[in-house]
Formats: structure tokens, sequence, C-alpha cells
């Protein structure tokens, strides 16, 4: 029997040499097995990849893997209400904020129980594609809610811009890479003929909604793509632009523990419903609703 017990840095995932040497066969003959599905695999971003834990076990011949323990940690994009309802619920979630790309990345590698997500695809869809490009198992996609977002303005430039094509040499404060309104905001400019190099560059990067508020409030930019609940938040000038999903993928051995479970409960309590209202820009009204079932 293969000793299942891997160091603490052993990677989640084998390449196909490595499950080829450690099958001894050749890498041919791995290829083939994955093509038939009769070795656990996954295709990430395009790339064979073999979950370390399903190999050992596939090979013990047992085809079972204990569930791992999900660490309880919210990952992903920050969206106001979320970061509220967490807090309100009080179910010990710890939060990690890096964006829709990064928190993606950190859920798919088993590092948290659940992440925020706003990818758009283009042709009006969002999320669902690079979700299901991971050949995740075991986790639901769900709407939390949809945002209203547009450019935050500065009251002195609220009157003045009127479309994108306006921000032309005005300080556009960036968010970062991987980030989702980073990849919103290039699909807009692109739709609009135009690239970030005509945007005036803004000193540092957003790397919440808030912080894309407080560098237009505090004079640091001129303009940034933010949401409406921030540009009320800090009284500044708002351009609506669309209505964005905000989504939640969520292991399924994670949905029923006490945090997750005390963040799901709250989501369906007057209390959401009154916070969104006064937070401003958000509908809630398809808040639950599963977008994407795992296999």
């Amino acid at each position: 029997m293969p000793n299942d017990t891997a160091p603490s840095d052993a990677p989640l995932y084998l390449t196909t040499k490595e499950v080829a040497d450690l099958l001894r066969v050749r890498e041919r003959k791995v290829y083939d097995l994955a093509g038939a599905d009769e070795i656990p695999h996954r295709r990430i971003t395009g790339k064979l990849l073999f979950p370390r834990d399903e190999i050992m076990a596939w090979i013990d011949g047992s085809g079972e893997v204990a569930p791992a323990q999900v660490p309880d940690v919210l990952t992903g994009s920050h969206d106001p209400l979320l970061a509220w309802a967490v807090g309100e619920s009080d179910g010990g979630l710890a939060v990690l904020q890096n964006g829709s790309a990064d928190g993606l990345a950190c859920f798919a590698a088993g590092k948290a129980a659940l992440t925020g997500l706003h990818i758009p695809e283009g042709d009006g869809r969002w999320n669902r594609s690079a979700v299901a490009s991971l050949g995740l198992r075991d986790c639901v996609l769900i709407r939390w809610a949809l945002r209203e977002r547009g450019l935050i303005l500065p009251p002195g430039l609220a009157d003045k811009v009127k479309s994108l094509n306006d921000l032309a040499g005005l300080r556009v404060v960036r968010r970062q890479s991987g980030a989702g309104a980073a990849a919103l905001l290039d699909q807009l400019l692109g739709a609009e003929g135009l690239s970030t190099d005509a945007l005036a560059p803004a000193d540092g990067v957003a790397r919440t909604e808030s912080d894309a508020a407080i560098a237009v409030a505090s004079g640091a930019a001129d303009a940034a793509l933010g949401i409406a609940a921030m540009a009320r938040q800090f009284n500044l000038g708002f351009l609506p632009i669309l209505m964005e999903p905000f989504d939640l993928l969520i292991h399924r051995r994670a949905y029923f523990t006490p945090p997750v479970q005390s963040l799901m409960q709250l989501a369906h309590r007057a209390e959401i419903a009154q916070k969104a209202s006064s937070l401003g820009g958000y509908d809630i009204s398809t808040m639950g609703e599963v977008l994407w079932n795992g296999p």
C-alpha cells in the first residue's frame, strides 16, 4: 500500500509525468487512462492535473478519499453587503479579500470554504465558465446579489463625465491584476475602442470596493469603476453602467458547517433586505439561487 502520509508542502495536484513515475508507466498510458475516465483527474486552464489524495486512494483500490476539512475562510472579491453579513452572522468565518481570480485559485486549492466572484465572460455571462473550466467537484455556485456598477466620480466631474469615452486623460484608479473589476474595465474600454493607455495613471491600486471609492473621495483619482453602494457611502457622483452578478462558490462539505450556515441563514432574514436597501444599488431578489452544481 502506498504511503499516503505526504509532507505539508506536497502539491495538491500531480502532473502527468509525476503520475507516470508513480505508476511506473509511460506518460501515454496516463493520458489513455484519463481519456477513458479511469483515473481521477482535472483539466485546469487546459492542463491535465491529478489530485494527489484521489490518486493515492485510487492506487490503494478504495476509490474513496476521506473528505479533507476546508478552512472556515471566505476568500475572493470584496462586497460590502457580504462583508456586513459575515460580521452580522457572527459565525466565525475568516475573510481574505484577494480578488476574484486569486480567490478562485485559493478555493480550488482547498484553502477556503467559499469565494466571492464577479468574473465577466462576455455576452452577458459571468462566473460560470471560469468555475466549470477548473473541473471542480463537490461545490455549488449560488447567487449572492446583483450590484449596480458604474463610474464613481467626484462632485466636480459628475456632470462632465457622461460616458466611458469621457475618461480619456483622467486619472482612473486601477484594481489589482485578477480582480473582476479590472477585467470588466478592460472589457468595457475595449467595447468603446479605448485602451488603458488613454487613461492617466492614478497612484496605488484599489484592492476593495471601499479602496476604489476612497481614492476618488481623497482626490487621489478622478474616477473609479465601482459600485453604487460605495459612491453613496462617500457622497460621490455615480454614472451607472450595468447590473453585475456577485456570486458565491461554496464547497458542499462546508455548506452545512456552522460558519457557512450562519451566513446562509442570515441571507433569508429581513435584516439582509434592510441592509441592502440602506447601502443602495443592490438587487437581492435572486439571492440563494443555484447557478451551477458541480459533479
